[in-house]
């Protein structure tokens, strides 16, 4: 029988340890040589720098405890509920002009 190829397994950083790796690539001259000293992928290096730059990625990847992600999602609603308000009252204000100057 054939030797399968062992898979293996995806390793998870956690926050504290991309936050202290762009830390260090930033202060680096370079970030092959950041992900070298801290034995990662350049590439997942470069990625977690881009996804810094994003704040909606940024904050995908971050670990949220319960209650600060279920504060944020009724935010989200809540802002998505103004801005269809929002809309609402626009349209009416325009209807409203209108029917005034004539």
């Amino acid at each position: 029988m054939k030797d399968s190829p062992q898979l293996t397994k995806r390793r998870r950083y956690d926050a504290a340890f991309r936050a202290e790796a762009l830390r260090l690539a930033g202060e680096s001259r370079s970030t092959q040589a950041a992900a070298r000293a801290l034995n990662i992928n350049v590439k997942l290096l470069y990625k977690w720098q881009k996804e810094a730059l994003t704040p909606v990625a940024a904050a995908r990847g971050a670990e949220l405890d319960p209650a600060t992600a279920a504060e944020l999602r009724q935010l989200r609603a809540t802002n998505r509920r103004q801005a269809q308000e929002l809309e609402i009252l626009k349209k009416a204000i325009a209807i409203f002009s209108v029917t005034d100057n004539q």
